[in-house]
């Protein structure tokens, strides 16, 4: 069974409007037809295995033609509804296995909110579609880090530079020490800088300093494109000796990134941007954990999860419970996908990170945490090459900050910001 886990408001009896959510989304409509019998019923049929209020409230959150045809504008109550759905129903299909879950029910005259929060499946299932192609640990293999987050930027400025200009940016934060540096979710293939300029330039600087130093950043361009165009950057990529795409999830969808990880052994670097619209009201759209399930079984590498304190709208719990599902595994075997931390990080928010996340397997981006710390790039990664030790240590960053030039400017800079 494919378990899924709604918040629903709605002014009806929750039995009713659950049964019905069952019925619309497996082998029932509105009214029973011809055909749709019992034995049918009862093989593709979805169950409602749990129905509980859990609050209440004064006026709809969404407006329905439906409800206010009937006057049903009053009080509803809010509730958690749990339906398990025939795995058989979809089969290997993950653009159905979406539809299945969500689908129509969001369009319901009867619901005036419905979030869709969990979906669950079983291992066998998991084990069923795609997996990441290097994961967590094959990350850490290609750039050579252990026993510590990996810690990156993003290009800034984000759009305007040209190839060679974006190259000579990317050397010199290769030089300052960057494990990871990636493009911004705006940055696709412009005039002034088409990707496929971006990334011979930008390759060749990093294969010269693999060369000079053994250690071979990784860099994830921003390849999202309709589908045939990004396989092409992939193979480019690929041919140039680069180790990750970045794609814009939202944009080109689950078929694509599918496709796209079918095609190419490159990292997937997952960015989440437009999430947003999707996850923000507490009575409507999706939950992370969905989102990011219905991405892990497309076979992504790595996943936004915005970050602690940051400039972005979310909880510090919000980010956590992003960032440990990752961490989870799915199915059989190692199939987590790596965190992406960013959004307003600097030194100063790693130690929270840590602490509620209580792993080191993640990525850690600075774009003004690195590249405006007052001492350059180079300082700023080291700033947070010394938060890190300071925890390690179980010292306050304060007191770190003592004997550690980088973070003591870091602190100066960017913790009066709050």
């Amino acid at each position: 069974m494919i378990r899924a886990t709604y918040i629903v408001e709605t002014p009806c009896p929750i039995a009713e409007v659950a049964a019905m959510m069952a019925g619309e989304q497996s082998s029932g409509t509105f009214v029973r037809v011809e055909g749709e019998t019992d034995e049918l019923r009862a093989r593709f049929g979805a169950q409602v295995v749990l129905t509980e209020q859990i609050g209440q409230s004064e006026t709809p959150a969404l407006r329905s033609a439906w409800a206010e045809r009937r006057g049903l504008t009053g009080p509803s109550g809010i509730y958690r509804v749990v339906i398990d759905y025939p795995e058989d129903n979809v089969g290997v299909n993950l653009p159905t296995l979406a539809s299945v879950v969500a689908g129509n029910l969001y369009d319901l005259g009867e619901v005036t909110g419905l979030k869709l929060i969990d979906v669950e499946v079983t291992p066998e299932y998991r084990a069923r579609y795609d997996l990441p192609a290097i994961g967590i640990a094959g990350t850490r293999a290609s750039v050579g880090v252990q026993g510590r987050p990996m810690f990156g930027t993003i290009i800034k400025p984000n759009i305007g530079l040209s190839p060679e200009e974006i190259a000579d940016l990317v050397e010199r934060l290769c030089i300052a020490g960057a494990d990871f540096i990636k493009d911004d979710e705006i940055a696709g293939t412009h005039p002034h800088a088409p990707v496929d300029a971006r990334i011979r330039a930008v390759m060749d600087r990093v294969r010269r300093h693999r060369d000079r130093t053994g250690k071979l950043v990784m860099v994830a361009f921003n390849i999202t494109d309709e589908t045939d165009a990004m396989r092409r950057h992939a193979d480019l990529l690929a041919e140039q000796q680069g180790s990750c795409a970045m794609v814009s999830l939202n944009w080109v969808g689950m078929s694509a990134v599918q496709t796209l990880r079918r095609h190419t052994p490159l990292a997937i670097h997952g960015h989440r941007n437009g999430y947003g619209g999707m996850g923000r009201h507490p009575l409507l759209g999706m939950g992370v954990r969905v989102y990011q399930l219905l991405y892990r079984l497309a076979g992504i590498d790595h996943m936004h999860v915005h970050g602690m304190g940051g400039k972005f709208s979310d909880l510090d719990e919000d980010v956590t419970d992003a960032a440990r599902h990752c961490l989870e595994p799915l199915g059989e075997g190692d199939d987590r996908v790596m965190p992406i931390f960013s959004s307003g990080q600097w030194a100063g928010t790693l130690p929270n990170t840590l602490d509620r996340i209580g792993s080191d397997d993640l990525m850690f981006l600075c774009g003004g945490g690195i590249m405006a710390h007052p001492d350059g790039p180079a300082a700023g990664l080291e700033s947070l090459r010394q938060a890190h030790e300071a925890v390690c240590e179980g010292l306050p960053l304060e007191v770190a900050a003592q004997s550690r030039p980088a973070l003591a400017a870091a602190l100066a800079t960017f913790g009066k910001k709050g």
